[in-house]
């Protein structure tokens, strides 16, 4: 980190870091949930539903690219390992053991739930400190939360179908 960044970040450098190795555990648990999701999904509304959650993956992808890069603009090291990942995360990872795409829906809505707590914190911790860092919290939180609302939607929809 330069040493202007530096002056400018009024807050704990390491406890930032800290959290935003905890987002890219979670984005890279996000990324394989949703990429699997697509894999295994059965059911009604089959293929838009894996067209959705294959779009979803590659914006997770994207999403721990950035903050991977941050993380190493800071001067801290992104988590290493996938054991790291799931140490860190405090999102759940849900394998897609039932391939339902109404359960696998559901597994993603609380996934993207969990990451929007994660990056409403985020914004919040850099707001004001940390202009940088902010903007990259906050670009990926507008991304989580249309993502929980596309997935609402498919859920709304499954919905309907199953009453008509």
């Amino acid at each position: 980190m330069g040493e202007m960044a530096k002056k400018i970040a009024k807050l704990d450098l390491e406890t930032l870091v800290n959290h935003l190795n905890q987002a890219y555990a979670e984005e890279w648990l996000a990324y394989y949930q949703y990429w699997l999701g697509a894999k295994m999904a059965a059911g009604i509304n089959r293929p838009a539903v894996v067209a959705e959650f294959e779009e979803h993956a590659a914006e997770e992808l994207k999403h721990a690219d950035w903050l991977a890069d941050r993380i190493v603009q800071l001067g801290g090291i992104p988590a290493l390992s996938p054991e790291d990942w799931m140490k860190l995360s405090h999102c759940k990872y849900m394998p897609p053991k039932n391939p339902d795409v109404h359960v696998l829906l559901e597994q993603n809505l609380e996934a993207e739930r969990c990451a929007i707590g994660r990056y409403e914190g985020i914004c919040d911790m850099t707001h004001g400190h940390d202009y940088e860092t902010f903007r990259i919290a906050e670009k990926i939180l507008k991304e989580e939360i249309e993502h929980e609302q596309e997935v609402e939607d498919f859920i709304n929809d499954l919905e309907m179908l199953k009453k008509m």
